[in-house]
């Protein structure tokens, strides 16, 4: 069995859903891991309050209060890419995550995730990644370091204050003569099935990115792509748009058969850059990482 080496948490509801204990509510929470399960990893001290008290099968509902549990797995696959950290301050840490690296737990993946992997090789507990990227996608992570200026930073991403750059390539028709032109995509992204999936709809145009082909060979082309939006999927699908989904995306346009991953072809995204103002010192912060993509590999 493994173990996280770091706690997961969630807060209570406010709304108490009709249970009396947080036993009770985390088996209603996590359908798949039984009322046994959780009352054994509460014996072994893995269920917790902040503050570090420990949670019993009889410990009463506490509405908006942090529950800290640790997550476990019969098999953990190993993610054979490394990360690499970029920058670091007080407030933040950027690091480089690699192609298939998840940038924090989840599924099947537990200590094998970029945050986690960044915890344990600078001692620094309290790192929290401010933003996503898909397993799938490679490039630039931003990490908070301390949670008294976290906000500040998640205000940032909230308020589309964070300029980002990626790179994409695609398949073309021979004879395509794409270097230069621009596309400006808004469009409806929507819930999808399975609903890890997203799809474009025709309700209110929630999505909004600019694509401009920088370079060509005679079947790939290169793309620079800026989201102003940030919802899932929404470069994949915006590719898939304008005619041209990015290569070996195992998702769109049609979703494939589940297997191992194919390390030798990976999706062809990488987040490239990242600018903004920092809040607390006024400075324009500009990054980029030295990996680049090659329509030549």
């Amino acid at each position: 069995m493994i173990t996280s080496k770091h706690a997961s948490k969630l807060s209570l509801p406010q709304l108490n859903p009709g249970v009396s204990s947080v036993l009770q509510y985390l088996v209603i929470k996590f359908p798949n891991i039984s009322a046994d399960v959780w009352q054994q990893r509460m014996r072994q001290g893995k269920v917790h309050w902040h503050n570090g008290a420990l949670i019993h099968p009889d410990t009463a509902y506490r509405p908006q209060q942090r529950v800290y549990y640790y997550r476990e797995l019969e098999y953990e696959p190993s993610i054979p890419f490394e990360e690499k950290i970029l920058f670091q301050d007080e407030h933040l840490l950027l690091a480089y995550k690699p192609h298939f690296l998840p940038v924090t737990p989840g599924g099947v993946y537990i200590n094998e995730c970029l945050q986690n992997r960044l915890r344990d090789k600078t001692g620094i507990t309290s790192l929290q990644a401010l933003h996503r990227l898909d397993r799938a996608t490679a490039g630039l992570v931003l990490l908070s370091k301390r949670l008294d200026t976290r906000h500040a930073y998640h205000h940032l991403f909230e308020t589309r204050q964070i300029h980002k750059t990626y790179q994409a390539i695609a398949s073309i028709n021979n004879g395509s003569d794409l270097v230069g032109k621009k596309w400006t995509v808004k469009n409806c992204i929507q819930r999808s099935t399975p609903t890890f999936l997203m799809a474009l709809g025709t309700g209110k145009k929630n999505s909004h990115s600019t694509i401009k082909c920088i370079e060509q060979s005679t079947n790939k082309a290169l793309f620079e792509l800026n989201p102003i939006t940030g919802k899932t999927h929404q470069l994949r699908l915006h590719m898939q748009s304008i005619g041209m989904p990015i290569l070996n995306d195992s998702y769109y346009p049609v979703l494939q058969e589940k297997k191992a991953d194919n390390y030798s072809q990976p999706l062809q995204l990488l987040a490239k850059k990242l600018s903004f103002i920092d809040p607390f010192s006024q400075q324009h912060r500009s990054f980029s990482c030295a990996e680049s993509l090659n329509l030549n590999q």
